[in-house]
């Protein structure tokens, strides 16, 4: 899928800068940091989630053991 994405002037110009740094694409960088970013928040999500089970399921002995 393609889309379009809005950078500030500034932003282009750090990404452009890194990209010459490691010798590899701005595409490539903004790919990269896709994924790190979706890896990241599921990954956040998953423990939320579990969190939530374990005290539902831990909350009464967590309270009495107060």
């Amino acid at each position: 899928m393609a889309m379009n994405l809005r950078l500030r002037d500034d932003q282009t110009d750090a990404l452009k800068q890194r990209a010459d740094q490691e010798g590899v694409s701005m595409h490539a960088i903004v790919m990269q940091a896709l994924d790190d970013y979706l890896a990241r928040t599921a990954q956040q999500a998953m423990v939320r989630k579990t969190a939530k089970a374990q005290a539902a399921k831990w909350g009464e002995l967590m309270d009495r053991l107060k």
